[in-house]
């Protein structure tokens, strides 16, 4: 990972779109600051496409798609886009799985969080779970006294064992029943929402995350950043990213937004 602040300025200006995660990237110690946020609004106001990529739930993903300053936001690790269209007033909602297929996804989980709940004492049901449409998401750290990592990969494992995707945020360890990750989704996103294909502009964007759930994005896309406390899983991620800021969380990508705006 080679310091952000040596990114060079011919690749700066070349970015077009800005893609990030939010916990613990725009965010710290659980709190959306005024820089991170108005440094989202200048990215926008400067002509860049802004797209939060989340683990968060269905129910935030409404609220910041239609109150943030952003074109669009991918949630729950990639299980729908949401988009909405200021010209019609309209939110666009794009699931992966249909209503009956999550319905029943949404069952198997419930059993399986039992079982979680059950065989890693400490481990809590997220507080967002009641907003969620598609994944079932375990606290680690967010609400609950913090677990080691052999406890945290013992929920990995119940994930998999039952057949889901699990994937290990900074605060939560998300599961899901398919094959979809952010990656995956924000394709869909790009060909359906911006009529452009991910593959062929991926050199003018730039992805920031924190956390193993963003290894797609980080490994897909050349000019990934991490904010600092990535180093936290640092032997823990599948792909790093190629920068890395100096500062982290929310004051992280304001560094990044302030190099791409000088």
């Amino acid at each position: 990972m080679k310091s952000l602040a040596t990114m060079p300025e011919n690749v700066r200006k070349s970015l077009r779109f800005v893609l990030t995660d939010i916990d613990d990237t725009l965010t710290d110690e659980g709190r959306l600051g005024a820089g991170a946020y108005t440094a989202l609004e200048r990215l926008r106001e400067a002509g860049l496409k802004v797209v939060p990529i989340t683990g968060r739930p269905a129910g935030w993903c409404d609220h910041i798609a239609r109150m943030w300053p952003v074109d669009g936001v991918v949630g729950e690790n990639g299980a729908f886009y949401f988009r909405y269209d200021e010209t019609s007033r309209a939110m666009i909602r794009r699931f992966l799985k249909d209503d009956a297929q999550r319905s029943t996804d949404r069952q198997r989980l419930a059993a399986l969080c039992d079982r979680i709940l059950t065989e890693v004492p400490g481990a809590g049901l997220s507080a967002d779970q009641a907003y969620r449409e598609a994944d079932l998401a375990i606290d680690f750290c967010e609400d609950v006294a913090p677990l080691n990592k052999e406890q945290i990969a013992r929920i990995v494992e119940l994930f998999q064992e039952a057949g889901a995707q699990a994937k290990v945020s900074s605060i939560h360890v998300n599961g899901w029943f398919g094959n979809w990750d952010k990656l995956s989704m924000t394709r869909l996103l790009f060909s359906e929402q911006f009529d452009t294909d991910l593959d062929a502009v991926r050199e003018t964007v730039v992805f920031s995350g924190d956390s193993p759930n963003d290894a797609p994005m980080f490994g897909f896309f050349p000019n990934s950043v991490g904010v600092a406390n990535v180093l936290d899983f640092q032997g823990q991620l599948d792909a790093e990213p190629a920068w890395i800021a100096s500062h982290r969380g929310g004051a992280g990508f304001v560094e990044l937004a302030d190099l791409l705006l000088s």
